[in-house]
Protein backbone atom coordinates (compact mmCIF):
# COMPACT_ATOMS: atom_id res chain seq x y z
CA UNK A 1 0.00 0.00 0.00
CA UNK A 2 1.43 3.37 -1.03
CA UNK A 3 0.68 6.37 1.12
CA UNK A 4 0.67 9.82 -0.41
CA UNK A 5 1.01 12.99 1.66
CA UNK A 6 0.46 16.41 0.13
CA UNK A 7 1.82 19.67 1.48
CA UNK A 8 2.39 23.23 0.41
CA UNK A 9 -1.13 24.54 0.26
CA UNK A 10 -2.22 27.77 1.89
CA UNK A 11 -3.77 31.17 1.46
CA UNK A 12 -2.29 33.30 -1.28
CA UNK A 13 -3.26 36.44 -3.13
CA UNK A 14 -4.28 36.35 -6.75
CA UNK A 15 -1.25 36.54 -8.99
CA UNK A 16 0.94 34.73 -6.51
CA UNK A 17 2.58 31.33 -6.69
CA UNK A 18 2.66 28.10 -4.74
CA UNK A 19 4.50 24.81 -4.98
CA UNK A 20 2.63 21.75 -3.84
CA UNK A 21 4.48 18.59 -2.91
CA UNK A 22 3.36 14.99 -2.70
CA UNK A 23 5.59 12.58 -0.85
CA UNK A 24 5.08 8.87 -1.38
CA UNK A 25 5.86 6.25 1.24
CA UNK A 26 7.53 4.05 -1.34
CA UNK A 27 8.47 4.03 -4.94
CA UNK A 28 5.30 4.84 -6.72
CA UNK A 29 3.92 3.74 -9.97
CA UNK A 30 4.75 5.07 -13.35
CA UNK A 31 2.00 7.67 -13.45
CA UNK A 32 1.50 10.37 -10.83
CA UNK A 33 -1.12 13.06 -11.06
CA UNK A 34 -2.76 16.03 -9.42
CA UNK A 35 -6.49 16.56 -9.20
CA UNK A 36 -8.45 19.32 -7.52
CA UNK A 37 -11.91 19.78 -6.10
CA UNK A 38 -13.46 23.19 -5.65
CA UNK A 39 -16.41 23.71 -3.29
CA UNK A 40 -19.60 22.37 -4.84
CA UNK A 41 -17.74 20.86 -7.79
CA UNK A 42 -16.60 17.39 -8.73
CA UNK A 43 -12.97 16.50 -8.50
CA UNK A 44 -11.18 17.32 -11.74
CA UNK A 45 -7.95 16.32 -13.38
CA UNK A 46 -5.15 18.90 -13.31
CA UNK A 47 -1.91 17.29 -14.51
CA UNK A 48 -0.07 14.00 -14.74
CA UNK A 49 3.49 12.86 -15.26
CA UNK A 50 5.16 9.60 -16.12
CA UNK A 51 8.16 8.06 -14.36
CA UNK A 52 10.54 9.44 -16.94
CA UNK A 53 8.90 12.87 -16.63
CA UNK A 54 8.72 12.95 -20.40
CA UNK A 55 5.74 14.75 -21.89
CA UNK A 56 3.70 15.80 -18.84
CA UNK A 57 0.01 16.23 -19.54
CA UNK A 58 -2.19 19.11 -18.40
CA UNK A 59 -5.83 20.03 -18.32
CA UNK A 60 -6.53 22.84 -20.76
CA UNK A 61 -7.64 25.11 -17.91
CA UNK A 62 -4.17 25.12 -16.31
CA UNK A 63 -1.81 24.99 -19.27
CA UNK A 64 0.81 27.68 -19.11
CA UNK A 65 0.40 28.32 -15.37
CA UNK A 66 0.87 24.89 -13.78
CA UNK A 67 3.98 22.76 -13.99
CA UNK A 68 4.16 19.19 -12.77
CA UNK A 69 7.49 17.59 -12.01
CA UNK A 70 8.90 14.72 -9.99
CA UNK A 71 12.02 13.70 -8.14
CA UNK A 72 12.19 9.93 -8.22
CA UNK A 73 15.10 9.87 -5.77
CA UNK A 74 12.77 11.41 -3.19
CA UNK A 75 9.56 9.65 -4.30
CA UNK A 76 8.03 13.09 -4.60
CA UNK A 77 5.94 14.84 -7.20
CA UNK A 78 5.46 18.59 -7.35
CA UNK A 79 2.94 21.02 -8.75
CA UNK A 80 4.20 24.53 -9.32
CA UNK A 81 1.31 26.96 -9.67
CA UNK A 82 1.90 30.48 -10.90
CA UNK A 83 -0.35 33.47 -11.57
CA UNK A 84 -2.93 32.06 -9.20
CA UNK A 85 -6.55 32.98 -9.73
CA UNK A 86 -9.48 32.87 -7.29
CA UNK A 87 -10.97 30.05 -9.38
CA UNK A 88 -7.93 27.93 -8.52
CA UNK A 89 -9.26 27.72 -4.97
CA UNK A 90 -9.73 24.04 -4.24
CA UNK A 91 -8.43 21.05 -2.36
CA UNK A 92 -5.58 19.61 -4.39
CA UNK A 93 -5.08 15.85 -4.36
CA UNK A 94 -2.14 13.74 -5.38
CA UNK A 95 -2.82 10.38 -7.03
CA UNK A 96 -0.79 7.42 -8.21
CA UNK A 97 -1.56 4.84 -10.83
CA UNK A 98 -0.16 1.36 -10.36
CA UNK A 99 0.04 0.54 -14.04
CA UNK A 100 -0.82 1.89 -17.41
CA UNK A 101 -0.27 5.17 -19.17
CA UNK A 102 -1.34 8.76 -18.62
CA UNK A 103 -4.91 8.94 -17.36
CA UNK A 104 -7.34 11.72 -16.54
CA UNK A 105 -10.16 9.89 -14.76
CA UNK A 106 -10.33 9.41 -11.02
CA UNK A 107 -11.15 5.73 -11.21
CA UNK A 108 -7.96 5.06 -13.13
CA UNK A 109 -5.86 5.89 -10.10
CA UNK A 110 -5.16 3.47 -7.29
CA UNK A 111 -3.77 5.61 -4.48
CA UNK A 112 -4.81 9.02 -3.19
CA UNK A 113 -3.55 11.53 -0.69
CA UNK A 114 -5.73 13.40 1.78
CA UNK A 115 -5.43 16.67 -0.08
CA UNK A 116 -4.06 20.12 0.63
CA UNK A 117 -6.17 23.27 0.60
CA UNK A 118 -5.28 26.11 -1.73
CA UNK A 119 -7.20 29.34 -1.24
CA UNK A 120 -6.68 32.30 -3.54
CA UNK A 121 -7.93 35.68 -2.43
CA UNK A 122 -8.84 38.38 -4.92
Amino acid sequence: QVQLVESGGGLVQAGGSLRLSCAASARTSNIMAWFRQAPGNEREFVASISWSAYNPYYADSVKGRFTISRDNTKNTVYLQISRLKPEDTAVYYCAARAAGSVAVKEDQYDYWGQGTQVTVSS
